[in-house]
């Protein structure tokens, strides 16, 4: 992804304030343009969040002006992008701070307007927390929306774990709030939408895997062409957990195989090498087989307990009598996203939510010369 400063940065922000000036009349925005030229050492959000402190500073109006002077911005075309960020937080916040319904609903209308320039998928959880029933009751009419970004709000804004969005406790707390919101959307047209509602399925599969699967099966029996694929990409957590239930959905059922291993070229290892993973898998049953194969890697935790993680193999349908020989380097490096503790890590496979086998290795940080 590219750097903050590439995305929001001193030109984007004084460009973002040249256009709410001229559409301000008379307000000269000061503190914004300050702000634009203080960037430097501030993440994404903080950028944002800055500024959109500062556009409500110096806009010190009531509601219906502040949004009668982010509309006159939004006649320019060059209103686009990641300035939109901190404009669209700020509308939330003025129309929160009115407290009015007039103003709440407005505020809803605005995001719409300006979420096809970039998402107020972020801007509108305050909204959410606000006063979530109505929220919710404007989302859904935005479900037929004729925009797709429209559209596309309703379900990325009301995800329960929304990346870099603030948490609303009452949707992560029942997921079922929102299921009106994708069941009018799982068969939308456009695939950004569907891509939404797929991850917003599978941001519920943290905490319900049961109104995960009913949905999903919900949606299978009455869907079209793109259900299908829609629903693998909702469920792959709970695959990758071995859900048996979520495999069931996917025609992964219980199958008659015997499997061997895995096993492991060595028994210790050095961060940064790889390991290699070797197993097999027969269909003993008379019909063929339709299986998905992982392998979970318990990685050592900090206190010595382990963690595991799955990672796939294949997808693939054995016949009967046919062997799979499984061959799979799994490599162990220092990556940003996981911090690697010493001690006896393990491997197992897993075919169709059920683990096989268990193979340990013992992972050195620092060899000894």
């Amino acid at each position: 992804m590219p750097f903050a400063d590439e995305l929001l940065g001193a030109q984007q922000a004084s460009a973002m304030v040249q256009l709410l000036q001229s559409a301000a009349g008379g307000h000269q925005l000061s503190a914004t343009r300050a702000t634009a030229d203080g960037l430097d050492g501030l993440a994404l959000g903080a950028r944002s969040s800055h500024l959109a402190a500062s556009i409500l500073e110096d806009l010190p109006v009531g509601y219906p002006e502040f949004a009668a002077i982010i509309r006159r911005a939004l006649e320019s075309s060059a209103l686009e992008g990641w300035m939109v960020w901190p404009i669209s937080n700020a509308v939330s916040a003025a129309a929160i701070v009115d407290g009015g319904a007039a103003a709440f609903d407005d505020g809803m209308q605005l995001l719409a307007e300006l979420t096809p320039r970039l998402t107020c998928e972020w801007a509108v959880r305050p909204m959410l927390r606000a006063r979530l029933e109505r929220a919710l009751e404007i989302m859904l009419e935005w479900t037929r929306s004729d925009n797709e970004h429209v559209r596309r709000l309703a379900s990325e804004g009301t995800r329960p774990y929304l990346p870099w969005g603030t948490r609303v406790a009452e949707i992560t707390r029942d997921a079922r709030l929102c299921i009106p919101i994708l069941d009018a959307l799982y068969r939308d047209d456009s695939e950004v939408v569907r891509r939404s509602v797929a991850n917003h399925l599978n941001d519920i599969s943290r905490h319900d895997a049961t109104l995960v699967c009913e949905t999903a099966a919900a949606w299978l029996a009455d869907g079209d062409e793109h259900t299908p694929r829609l629903v693998r990409h909702a469920l792959r957590t709970l695959v990758k957990r071995g859900d048996l239930d979520a495999l069931a959905l996917l025609g992964f059922s219980s199958a008659e195989v015997v499997v061997e291993g895995p096993t492991l070229d060595r028994a210790s290892m050095v961060l940064g090498e790889e390991l290699l993973i070797t197993a097999s898998i027969t269909n003993r049953g008379e019909v063929a087989a339709d299986l998905v194969v992982d392998y979970v890697v318990h990685h050592v935790k900090a206190d010595g307990s382990r963690t595991p993680k799955t990672f796939k193999i294949s997808t693939t349908t054995l016949a009967p009598g046919a062997t799979l020989s499984i061959s799979k380097r799994h490599a162990v490096r220092p990556i940003t996203t996981r911090r690697y503790h010493p001690g006896v890590h393990a491997i197992e496979l897993q075919v169709n939510g059920v683990r096989h086998g268990f193979a340990e290795f013992d992972l050195v940080l620092d060899p000894v010369c």
